[in-house]
C-alpha cells in the first residue's frame, strides 16, 4: 500500500522572515513619522513617511489575507520589490535632509529611524526579489546537454 506524503504546512506571513522584516519596516517608518509630526517638521517629511506607512500596511494586509493568491492579474512580488527600492531611495533622501541641518532633537531622531527603515526597505526588497527568481536557492547553473545523460 503506497504511503501518502503530506504537504508541509506553509507558515503564515506574519510568522515568516519576510513578514517580520516588513512589520519591523512598518514600525520604524511609523516611529519616524511620529517624531516628524511631534517636531512639526516640514510637510514633505510627514507626507512621504505617511505614504510609506500606508503602502507597507497595504502589503502586510495583502499578504496576510492571501489576496496575492486570489488576484492573479497583478504580479505582486515585482510591485513589492519596486516599492521597496523606491521607498529606500525616498527614506534615505528624507532622512539625510532631516539630519543635515539638525533643527530639533525630534527631527534628528526621526531621521535616524528613517535611515533604519531604509535599511529594512533594502532588506525587504532583497527578500522579495528572491521570490522573483524561478530558482530561489541560488544562481542559475547552465549545464551542457551531454552532461544530462
Amino acid at each position: 500500500m503506497p504511503t501518502l506524503k503530506q504537504k508541509p504546512k506553509q507558515r503564515p506571513f506574519c510568522f515568516s522572515v519576510k513578514g517580520h522584516v516588513k512589520i519591523l519596516r512598518l514600525v520604524l517608518t511609523v516611529t519616524s513619522m511620529t517624531f516628524f509630526i511631534i517636531a512639526q517638521a516640514p510637510e514633505p517629511y510627514i507626507v512621504i513617511t505617511g505614504f510609506e506607512v500606508t503602502i507597507i500596511f497595504f502589503f502586510i494586509v495583502l499578504y496576510t489575507v492571501r489576496l496575492d493568491r486570489l488576484v492573479n492579474c497583478v504580479f505582486w512580488p515585482l510591485l513589492d520589490v519596486i516599492n521597496s527600492m523606491v521607498a529606500a531611495v525616498f527614506m534615505i533622501l528624507i532622512s539625510m535632509l532631516a539630519l543635515i541641518p539638525e533643527t530639533t532633537t525630534y527631527i534628528v531622531i526621526g531621521g535616524v529611524f528613517g535611515l533604519a527603515a531604509s535599511v529594512f526597505c533594502i532588506a525587504d526588497g532583497a527578500l522579495i526579489y528572491r521570490k522573483l527568481l524561478f530558482n530561489p536557492s541560488g544562481p542559475y547553473q547552465k549545464t551542457a546537454v551531454h552532461d544530462r545523460f
